[in-house]
């Protein structure tokens, strides 16, 4: 009798274990997206954040460079001297006058040339290009140009054309000086004419985003140019208005150059970017000078608060009509 004796079974295969998934694979393709960023955020902490830091702590101290030794901690003290100050107090008064008046007469100006400029014609690139070349300007060069070609009272433009169209005329015509006789008027006027085209360009923007068939309907029924300017040009300009004047205002509460160039600060047209500079370098008082540099910031930061929410209801807007 024939007995075979069974072949002993293989063990079981040991189950596979199973992969195991990242926790949180949409944490790790942040950071790997954000990775590359980070140098470039580091570099701009160390050269912005820090040295505002220490700003913020140099204006909780009394600290005179002409007086090493007689460091103090005040606190508060120097943003109360700072807001008690006559001098400091026109200097916010000035700021808000020439921010006002600037930004106000670019938007106007900037309108008038973008409505013209968005106009089909000959050569329209060349004119948008010849348009914006004060923008591009440097600030102290444009400061420079307006202070000796323009307001000069013995060689400048215009005492010259005055001059030309009263022998042109037959009169005596005035050779004011411009810059003694209407400070503020004069670095207003070189401001304006710097940043009009800044205003253009933003506006012109907002006209060709406008919809030709809108146009078109209102047209076919009936409306004229000043219908259509007022009933839709406008309310769709109003949001490229209001960054218009809010980038706007964000340069001009802190511009130094027109100031410091046509001026010097003389004959109250010292504004505060102005004063925080005499603060410092002439005074060398550096914790007065910190505070109000800070204050800048601050009514700085409120302004930009409002030009970001304008910036996004915009994207929102374009992207709800794409």
């Amino acid at each position: 009798m024939n007995t075979t004796t069974p072949r002993p079974s293989a063990p079981p295969a040991a189950p596979r274990a199973a992969a195991v998934p990242p926790k949180n694979p949409g944490r790790a393709k942040a950071w790997a997206t954000r990775a590359p960023l980070l140098p470039a955020l580091i570099f701009l902490i160390v050269v912005t954040q820090l040295p505002f830091a220490a700003t913020l702590v140099i204006s909780l101290w009394d600290w005179n460079a002409l007086y090493p030794d007689d460091r103090a901690f005040t606190g508060f003290g120097n943003y109360e001297a700072v807001l008690r100050d006559a001098d400091l107090r026109q200097a916010v008064l000035t700021t808000a006058v020439l921010t006002a008046t600037v930004v106000l007469v670019s938007l106007v100006l900037g309108l008038g040339l973008a409505l013209l400029l968005d106009r089909r014609f000959r050569g329209r690139g060349l004119v948008r290009t010849m348009t914006i070349t004060p923008f591009l300007l440097v600030p102290v060069a444009a400061a420079l140009l307006w202070k000796h070609v323009l307001f000069n009272p013995e060689y400048g433009l215009f005492n010259g054309l005055l001059a030309r169209f009263g022998d042109l005329f037959g009169f005596t015509a005035p050779q004011p000086d411009w810059i003694s006789d209407m400070p503020l008027v004069a670095v207003e006027m070189a401001l304006i004419w710097q940043w009009t085209p800044f205003m253009m360009l933003i506006i012109l923007a907002g006209l060709q985003s406008r919809s030709s068939e809108l146009m078109e309907a209102a047209r076919l029924d009936g409306a004229g140019n000043w219908q259509i300017f007022t009933h839709l040009t406008l309310p769709h300009l109003r949001r490229y208005l209001e960054l218009g004047g809010l980038l706007g205002s964000i340069y001009i509460v802190q511009h130094f150059d027109a100031v410091y160039t046509i001026t010097a600060g003389g004959l109250d047209t010292a504004n505060l970017p102005y004063v925080v500079y005499q603060e410092f370098y002439q005074a060398q008082d550096y914790g007065v000078a910190s505070a109000a540099g800070v204050l800048v910031v601050i009514g700085s930061l409120l302004i930009a608060t409002f030009a970001l929410r304008v910036v996004s209801s915009l994207f929102r807007e374009e992207g709800s009509r794409s």
